[in-house]
């Protein structure tokens, strides 16, 4: 096991010595050159061509269209800063060597989510500083992609550590600052200013951070953090709309205006997230596609979704009360898809019963996002001899299966593929549900949405839900 990190300075140190002394050297000599009154392009050349890769990679970027329109052929980082402007090559290079940091590796989740949001708001800063500021704009951008860079440095270095947090902050209830207090013995925000004051980086702090609040540099800043953070919560949510108005005043543009400039921003973003070859955070950054908003929304939310034990409890409390009072069937699927899905988080439930005389599987009750086409699509033959699946397995053999781990391997063949074309392909939970000794039909359950591993625990709750289920049925039945 590696050696654990903890406390402030322990973090600088490891991140500056082992895991990212490279970019620390970069950023800092790029950042040295925005303060020197007669920083020559020479001075800017050197700093980049110490590394070959770096040099390529700012020349593929200065090649691009974003930033070069007209395709005058660049070969050299002299002749880039010449077409192209020195503020934008050292923009430029100190972008590249962060995404080269942290993303060479196989980033997790919350390394690449994080880095989008801090692309986003460093492109929607610039931009709103271009209607404050006649200049320094860049180091604006820069402020802002930088803004949160401890909490990225921690994700893509972290190593164990991340991973122990990763699964703290997955816990219910779980406090975020606590938890990463405990995980790392500092928070997120002290490791951001301890590495920019290492990295001797005083006015891009004071920039990201707010020392001067009037400054319209740190407004702007500022705009581009929260715009890129409530982009999360939708388009439309109450945080952007105040947003917009803020950046209305600040600018003296009409709402309307404010809004479609934060939009063309969040659309500028992905171009520029993949003119720095970082491709892959292009799906992360809020959509302006009506279509694909509301795509992404129902992904963050599965995303977001977690397993509330508290409502897990309240849910086999109900169920076994319904058991003995013989409740109502509607009363006892809407508390089972509750218990499963809100208690549970798994993201996607179907009920699936034997219908038409028994001969075939129909989607009886969904929850999830995404589901409810299967109320209409989701049908299966109850017996088919040429191509058995999975659902009569189950219901036949009366036994509840975890697919996708290595004990259920034997039974893929039984995943047909109109299952596939129906689903999806991964791991699912599935189970027969039982009224005593009469077939009802199939319980499925899944976590594909967000593509998180289903867990020991999930599946425990999923088979005493059923079981449950099952007993309510059967004294229903018996009323």
């Amino acid at each position: 096991m590696a050696e654990r990190s903890v406390g402030l300075q322990a973090w600088i140190d490891r991140l500056n010595q082992a895991e990212l002394p490279a970019l620390a050297a970069v950023v800092q000599d790029l950042h040295r050159l925005s303060q020197a009154d007669r920083a020559s392009v020479q001075q800017l050349a050197d700093v980049l061509l110490r590394d070959a890769s770096l040099t390529a990679k700012v020349l593929r970027v200065g090649n691009s269209v974003y930033y070069n329109p007209s395709q005058e052929t660049i070969r050299t980082i002299s002749r880039a800063i010449v077409l192209i402007g020195f503020d934008n090559v050292r923009l430029i290079g100190m972008s590249v060597s962060l995404i080269d940091s942290l993303l060479t590796k196989v980033p997790r989740e919350q390394l690449q989510m994080l880095l989008a949001r801090s692309f986003h708001a460093a492109v929607q800063a610039r931009n709103i500083a271009g209607y404050v500021l006649t200049k320094h704009q860049e180091e604006v951008f820069i402020a802002a992609l930088l803004n949160q860079v401890g909490e990225l440095a921690f994700w893509g270095c972290g190593g164990e550590q991340a991973d122990e947090l990763a699964d703290a902050l997955e816990q219910p209830g779980v406090v975020e600052e606590e938890a990463v207090r405990q995980v790392l013995g500092t928070s997120f925000r002290q490791l951001t200013m301890g590495l920019v004051k290492s990295w001797n980086l005083g006015e891009i702090a004071s920039l990201a951070h707010g020392s001067n609040p009037a400054d319209p540099a740190v407004r702007a800043v500022n705009l581009g953090v929260r715009i890129s953070e409530a982009a999360l919560e939708g388009w439309d949510s109450p945080a952007m709309e105040v947003l917009v108005k803020q950046l209305a005043e600040f600018t003296g543009i009409s709402s309307e205006d404010a809004l479609k400039q934060i939009l063309e921003s969040a659309e500028e973003t992905v171009k520029v997230a993949a003119t720095f070859g970082a491709s892959k955070l292009c799906s992360l950054i809020p959509n302006t596609d009506p279509e694909q908003i509301k795509l992404q929304q129902q992904e963050r939310k599965a995303r977001l979704l977690q397993p509330d034990l508290l409502v897990l409890q309240q849910a086999l409390q109900d169920l076994g009360m319904l058991a003995s009072q013989k409740g109502d069937v509607g009363l006892i699927l809407d508390t089972l898809l509750k218990g499963l899905h809100d208690g549970a988080g798994l993201e996607r439930v179907m009920l699936a019963v034997l219908a038409d005389g028994q001969t075939r599987f129909r989607a009886k009750r969904v929850v999830g996002d995404g589901t409810q086409s299967w109320l209409n699509d989701f049908q299966l033959p109850a017996s088919q001899a040429e191509q058995p699946h999975l659902f009569s397995y189950v219901l036949r053999n009366r036994e509840a299966l975890w697919m996708g781990v290595p004990a259920s391997y034997n039974l893929n063949e039984l995943v047909t593929l109109p299952m596939r074309q129906l689903l999806g392909q991964g791991m699912f939970f599935i189970a027969p549900v039982l009224a005593g000794t009469r077939e009802i039909g199939v319980l499925y359950a899944d976590c594909r949405l967000s593509g998180r591993a289903l867990k020991h625990e999930q599946f425990v709750a999923f088979q005493r839900f059923t079981q449950l289920t099952g007993r309510c049925l059967d004294a229903l039945s018996k009323r």
